[in-house]
């Protein structure tokens, strides 16, 4: 079938000094901070009803970040925000008290900076987006099979980029080798000891997605999900989404079910091993590339090994199923763009629900008649070729 399941025995209430982070008056500060860039907008929270009447569930709801600034894909809320406050710390000023366009003139009137980040293709756009938009440098590291779209889509954004011959983990590496030698600036989503602020400022980024799910279910009234299916490379998303909403909904927080591709599966591997963070090597050959990362962030680790349930390890037929789906809704369903790292979250919720030999995994997380579902569309078709080739052609079905 493709799909297995680890609990997490270790979840236990959060206790991370990292939380505060994320609390709502902290995440508040930086959705302002990103709705002063130009054109900004909360992205489409869809329901897809049809579908989950169909499926046996109260609802599932999809965040469609294939709608997030221009870039088409959720990243840029993280390189943004990050970038934007190293560069507030580098010229003395405090980012609370800036717009976007404050940051830009006072930025103007320095010699630029240079940023440094390794990627498989959306964090390093929308770190060369942010600094190219504030009239930075950048310099982005790929790993091998990276496509060559999301190279061009990077250099396009005016970086320095370039794909190597190691996997994402040695990308990151170099770039930290490369940045600590230039003394340049090295914006990473990922977090080692030693290295925690940048990746902290990443994350914030990214929580501004659950506060505006947070913020637009209770416009209209909406009960909070019950479940919360979350893509994890590194970790930093999964982690930066379920702590706000571990805040925003304290008692009623939804269940967090982690979802990584089989050749990447370090957290699955990390619960199997007694909850001890756990590095996955290898080529890590998978379409899903923006979670093709073997080693967990430190920062994400702690928070998630306090409020994941478990993670399901999928093989990459999970993903184009997903793809295929988005693509092809039911009626009334409205249709959504999704790449790989975006739907394998949908692909995985299909198969717990229609595939009787899983069962007994959908029993352990709790899915139900009940259950309002959410899933965070990650990317659009950010590479194009292999999009077509999944859900015109046929390809990992």
């Amino acid at each position: 079938m493709g799909i297995h399941y680890e609990r997490n025995y270790k979840k236990r209430e959060i206790q991370s000094s990292f939380r505060s982070h994320f609390e709502k008056e902290a995440i508040e500060k930086v959705t302002q901070f990103l709705a002063s860039f130009p054109d900004h907008k909360p992205t489409p929270l869809c329901s897809l009803q049809r579908l989950a009447t169909e499926l046996g569930v109260e609802s599932i709801l999809v965040k469609d970040e294939s709608k997030r600034f221009r870039l088409n894909a959720f990243k840029a809320t993280g390189g943004l925000y990050a970038v934007s406050a190293e560069l507030a710390n580098a010229l003395g000023v405090s980012l609370s008290e800036l717009t976007f366009s404050d940051l830009r003139v006072l930025a103007n009137e320095q010699n630029p900076l240079t940023f440094i980040t390794a990627t498989d293709g959306n964090h390093g756009r929308g770190v060369a987006f942010a600094a190219s938009q504030l009239g930075q440098n950048s310099i982005v590291y790929m790993p091998k099979g990276s496509s060559e779209e999301r190279l061009k889509a990077i250099q396009t954004e005016g970086a320095n980029a370039e794909i190597t011959d190691v996997n994402y983990d040695e990308a990151v590496r170099i770039a930290s080798h490369t940045a600590e030698k230039f003394n340049y600036a090295l914006v990473q989503d990922t977090a080692w000891q030693g290295y925690e602020d940048i990746p902290l400022r990443v994350m914030q980024g990214y929580a501004t997605i659950a506060h505006e799910i947070v913020e637009e279910l209770a416009r209209n009234a909406q009960n909070p999900p019950t479940h919360v299916f979350l893509q994890a490379g590194v970790g930093s998303f999964a982690a930066a989404i379920a702590t706000f909403l571990h805040h925003a909904y304290g008692d009623q927080s939804p269940k967090v079910i982690l979802v990584e591709p089989d050749q990447a599966h370090c957290y699955y591997v990390s619960f199997k091993n007694q909850g001890e963070r756990t590095i996955v090597d290898g080529d890590m050959e998978t379409i899903m590339a923006g979670l093709a990362c073997g080693e967990p962030s430190t920062i994400a680790f702690e928070l998630l090994q306090e409020l994941a349930e478990g993670a399901f390890s999928c093989t990459d037929d999970v993903a184009g199923l997903g793809m295929r789906m988005y693509a092809n809704p039911l009626k009334e369903d409205e249709r959504i763009t999704s790449g790989e790292s975006g739907a394998v979250t949908l692909g995985l919720l299909y198969r717990l629900l229609h595939n009787k030999e899983l069962e007994s995994f959908k029993d352990q997380i709790g899915l139900n008649e009940t259950s309002r579902v959410l899933l965070i569309n990650t990317e659009g078709d950010t590479d194009v070729q292999t999009y077509r080739e999944v859900v015109w052609e046929g390809k990992h079905s």
